[in-house]
């Protein structure tokens, strides 16, 4: 196990916004579930801000911190807030990371992208529905 600091041992012994958000808005996946470091993110949205997310997480201790750290970071943001979100402030918020595990920052801000990015494509799909269902 590569322990940091105290944040990134905290996260990692007790990770927070675990599990899988039930019927998601959106959903974001990294890495590679058959080797390596694999990150799912499940987010539910309301007011255009995230009110709820989670994270399932196959991989190292650096892995399992900042996916938590990124949970946090982003819990009752507003959606542009958490799209700005970026590696080096979840790299921060586990007091950083040799340079070996600073990609698993980079798990935690692509998965959470996706997520959000899900989550906007759903929104856009039901409008088109709505808007055809009207005859517009």
């Amino acid at each position: 196990m590569d322990i940091v600091n105290a944040a990134f041992y905290d996260h990692f012994v007790n990770p927070r916004n675990v599990g899988v958000v039930e019927d998601p808005d959106g959903v974001g996946k990294r890495g590679d579930p058959d080797c390596g470091d694999f990150l799912v993110v499940t987010i539910k949205v309301e007011d255009e801000a995230i009110a709820d997310i989670r994270f399932l997480c196959k991989g190292c201790s650096a892995a399992i911190a900042t996916s938590s750290a990124m949970t946090e970071l982003v819990k009752g943001e507003r959606l542009d807030t958490a799209m700005r979100v970026t590696p080096a402030m979840i790299e921060e918020e586990v007091g950083g990371l040799p340079e070996e595990k600073r990609h698993c920052s980079l798990l935690g801000a692509d998965a959470l992208k996706e997520a959000v990015a899900d989550y906007v494509s759903r929104k856009e799909e039901i409008e088109r529905d709505r808007n055809a269902s009207k005859g517009e």
